[in-house]
């Protein structure tokens, strides 16, 4: 067998203990794993992709959750995430950003690139791989501090004392919160805590806390599954429009969301990309039995 190369090496997670010998992940299958489908570019182009992902597995502790995953996400695209509960859709999401690593006994092999540059590569600082691919997670996660400072704490952290003047700060904060359609409802409010406000609310403020950095990727765990009907098709509005200036890679339980939020679905089980097209393809057409016994809700 021909030796590895370094990006294909396990790595354990950068802060969490080494997996034991005796509790190594197992070998790989001998038998591949099924065929991934992947979309057809647009005729007469060729797609940018701002995340590349090849043969990537990832295991906790013995447990294997990602088997030899290997996609291409396009830029300027919503992608969805889709498959049954602990199929896998939130640990790749979390992988591309390498949060995952936040988590004890995690192992994983394979290469990511996002926005050309492998993310597992020696001089990644994760700081400002956070900074380029942010993350809005399933349930909002506001600070307990002011509306104001949620919106400025990334500017302070990432930016020089005096780098930035009070001025400037205020017409980013004011910004973001009307490119989440937030500023109307809290232009008064800047000074309450944050945790005062709706859910809805919240989760587009933590939206917002993201925009001022400029964000080139913005990866979302099931970011509407807190929130009512009419909340939800709030956000999805938010969600559509910031497209034009980002890469958006969302999960989600919510087949009618999938099929209305996003361009592309890619269709996971059991830690396996079984099916990746475009939505209405695969909404309408699947190609895969697996896939059309899951979006018509004969399990999942």
């Amino acid at each position: 067998m021909a030796t590895p190369s370094p990006s294909s090496t396990k790595r354990p997670a950068a802060d969490a203990p080494a997996v034991p010998a005796s509790h190594a992940p197992p070998p790989r299958p001998v038998d591949p794993p099924a065929p991934q489908q992947q979309p057809a570019p647009e005729t007469g182009a060729s797609p940018n992709y701002s995340i590349v992902v090849k043969d990537v597995s990832l295991w906790y502790g013995t447990f294997q959750a990602l088997k030899s995953v290997s996609v291409n996400i396009r830029q300027g695209v919503i992608t969805g995430l889709i498959g049954p509960s602990g199929c896998g859709k939130t640990t790749l999401l979390r992988c591309l950003n390498r949060i995952n690593e936040r988590y004890g006994n995690v192992t994983t092999t394979g290469e990511i690139r996002v926005l050309d540059k492998n993310i597992y590569d020696e001089d990644v600082c994760l700081s400002e791989l956070r900074k380029s691919v942010g993350m809005v997670f399933q349930r909002p996660n506001p600070l307990p501090i002011s509306v104001y400072e949620n919106i400025a704490f990334g500017l302070r952290v990432h930016s020089r004392r005096g780098e930035i003047k009070a001025s400037r700060r205020d017409e980013m904060v004011e910004s973001a919160l009307r490119e989440v359609k937030l500023w109307d409802a809290v232009k008064d409010k800047l000074h309450r805590r944050a945790t005062s406000l709706t859910l809805e609310q919240q989760q587009k403020l933590c939206i917002a806390r993201l925009l001022p950095l400029k964000p080139r990727v913005i990866l979302m765990d099931e970011p509407c599954s807190a929130l009512d009907a009419e909340g939800i098709e709030r956000v999805e509005e938010m969600i559509s429009n910031l497209r034009e200036n980002c890469t958006i890679v969302i999960v989600t339980h919510n087949m009618a969301q999938a099929r209305r939020a996003t361009v592309e679905c890619i269709y996971m089980l059991l830690g396996e990309i079984v099916e990746h097209n475009k939505t209405s393809e695969l909404f309408l057409n699947p190609r895969n039995k697996e896939t059309e016994m899951y979006i018509e809700g004969r399990y999942g």
